[in-house]
């Protein structure tokens, strides 16, 4: 049985996300989606909150799973028995960067594989960060996020995001 782990901090996950999601999803037996930490990046949400919009998101899917880790990727991915890392990756920086952590991972554990996979479709160019942009303008999202994360997004933006 094939596994695949598409790691990333999803502050909050776009349908971009989802997208690639999809695709890994019929590529592979089970998907794990590990909502990770990035000591580098402040938050908008906090972890409870991107697992369960990442689950809202992918509830669909019946070969997804979802997981907090706040450890290295390299030492959940032979904890989970992975067969690569999925990430995806928008444009040349993106691709630059995604190509140097792949290299990072595989020197610190040989066994580790990344499948780097290009975006397509009518999200390719969605992010994070222009969710959170559009979050602090005060301007609509629901073209950019799954509408079953929408309430959770709203819940937790309503509380003052504690």
């Amino acid at each position: 049985m094939s596994l695949a782990i598409i790691p990333g901090s999803f502050d909050p996950m776009t349908l971009g996300h989802l997208a690639l999601i999809r695709t890994v999803a019929a590529q592979y037996d089970r998907v794990v989606v590990a909502v990770m930490i990035n000591d580098a990046k402040q938050y908008l949400f906090d972890m409870d909150t991107r697992v369960a919009i990442a689950r809202a998101t992918v509830s669909e899917l019946a070969n997804v799973e979802v997981l907090a880790d706040s450890g290295m990727l390299i030492d959940l991915y032979d904890r989970l028995g992975a067969d690569a890392v999925c990430k995806g990756w928008r444009n040349e920086t993106d691709l630059a960067y995604e190509q140097k952590m792949a290299e990072w991972n595989r020197a610190h554990n040989p066994r580790f594989q990344t499948v780097l996979l290009r975006s397509e479709g009518d999200y390719r160019t969605v992010s994070s960060t222009e969710v959170r942009e559009l979050i602090a303008r005060g301007d609509e999202m629901s073209k950019l996020v799954h509408r079953d994360a929408l309430p959770l997004i709203c819940a937790y933006l309503a509380k003052g995001g504690e």
